[in-house]
């Protein structure tokens, strides 16, 4: 059984969606798992499901408040198990980016319930891990998802100093202070290179934030030290290993 999001701004919007999906449950099986006003609303709703009862297709809007569909599809990228994504939108301007954003269809308003079953099947087909991030991973996204308490608050990658492994996390240092994000480091140095530089096998750090090198010793009367980076707007000096300090310093154009 399909689990589905509906995203769009326009409450008879969404009603037509859901009369067509009962239209076609003897065909598609499916359960809706929520319904948002807008892609800010639909990150709050699904950080708020348990992993068992995401949604494994989003039918998204584009133009709408707040954060538009291209935006969203771009954040659902990130999740672990991001939903496949059919726009469903009136304009069809948009058709070419959607595709860049490995989207499972385009529909054009008003929708008909062969075409939407037509658009699901082709969802079910896709497979349900990374392919929309594979395909944003040249451009990539301009902001982070990070989920506080049920709320979600995106984090501009501008910001972020630095990307840290720390247990089941990662950790995003920005100047004000430090996010967690459900993501792995692999995907993110996948998906913001050539922004950060690996110095770690567990952290990453924005080359635009390094403002110096220095040596430190590990202890007193070491007789081989190593070289730390030192960032804008942090205190702490970021070590780098003796392995990544060829790569990092070719970066750094030392």
């Amino acid at each position: 059984m399909f689990r589905i999001l509906i995203v769009d701004d326009e409450a008879p919007a969404r009603a037509r969606l859901r009369t067509l999906l009962a239209d076609i449950a003897g065909d598609v099986p499916h359960q809706i798992v929520g319904e948002a006003g807008d892609g800010l609303a639909a990150l709050e709703l699904l950080a708020g499901l348990p992993p068992e009862s995401s949604a494994d297709i989003a039918l998204v809007d584009i133009r709408m408040p707040r954060m538009d569909g291209i935006e969203l599809a771009q954040q659902l990228a990130g999740l672990p198990q991001p939903p496949a994504v059919v726009f469903v939108t009136a304009y069809d301007e948009f058709a070419l980016k959607a595709f860049e954003l490995a989207a499972a269809d385009y529909l054009l308003k008003p929708v008909r319930a062969a075409r939407l079953l037509e658009a699901l099947k082709k969802a079910r087909r896709l497979a349900p891990a990374d392919t929309l991030l594979q395909a944003l991973a040249p451009a990539g996204r301009t902001r982070l998802r990070v989920v506080e308490r049920g709320n979600v608050l995106l984090v501009p990658v501008a910001d972020v100093l630095y990307l840290r492994a720390e247990l089941k996390y990662v950790t995003a240092r920005t100047a004000e202070r430090e996010h967690l994000l459900e993501e792995s480091l692999a995907h993110l140095e996948t998906e913001f290179s050539p922004r950060f530089v690996r110095i770690h096998r567990n952290c990453l750090v924005a080359i635009d934030a390094v403002v110096g090198v220095v040596r430190e010793s590990e202890k007193v009367g070491d007789s081989d030290p190593h070289w730390a980076l030192r960032l804008r707007d942090v205190p702490e000096h970021l070590p780098v290993s003796r392995r990544q300090w060829p790569e990092v310093k070719a970066q750094l154009e030392l």
